[in-house]
């Protein structure tokens, strides 16, 4: 079977806190043909580890690693690529696939209120306009 994997899949397989249905996922995804992880389900992934489970940004990248090498696996490589950037340079995964995305797309300037985006996504050589604060 070739599957989608959701969010909620990878997050019972990385973490394990239900035993039984962190045992129904890993077998789904042992079992897969091929599995396609979106960019969408990495980004909220990453954010569930982050913010849900105070998992540190080195141990959710090191998943995510993990994840996406796997021989079965197939994902969006050079937007995971900038989201691990950005999510090892201390920003957000999703901020990173943000950025990548749109300038893939034609956007030229990450444009936010985050300061931090901003600055890590100039330092990573994207032109950039940070928003003034209300």
């Amino acid at each position: 079977m070739r599957i989608t994997a959701d969010t909620n899949v990878l997050v019972r397989v990385a973490i394990d806190d239900d035993p039984r249905q962190s045992a129904i996922a890993a077998e789904a995804l042992r079992t897969a043909e091929s599995i396609v992880v979106t960019l969408p389900a990495l980004c909220e992934f990453a954010w569930v580890l982050s913010r849900g489970y105070k998992i540190s940004k080195s141990e959710i990248a090191l998943s995510i690693r993990r994840l996406v090498e796997s021989a079965t696996v197939t994902v969006d490589r050079p937007a995971v690529d900038a989201g691990l950037s950005m999510l090892e340079a201390g920003g957000d995964f999703a901020d990173g696939v943000i950025a990548f995305e749109g300038r893939r797309l034609g956007g030229v300037v990450f444009t936010s209120f985050d300061v931090n985006a901003v600055r890590l996504i100039k330092a990573m050589g994207a032109e950039t306009h940070l928003l003034p604060q209300a």
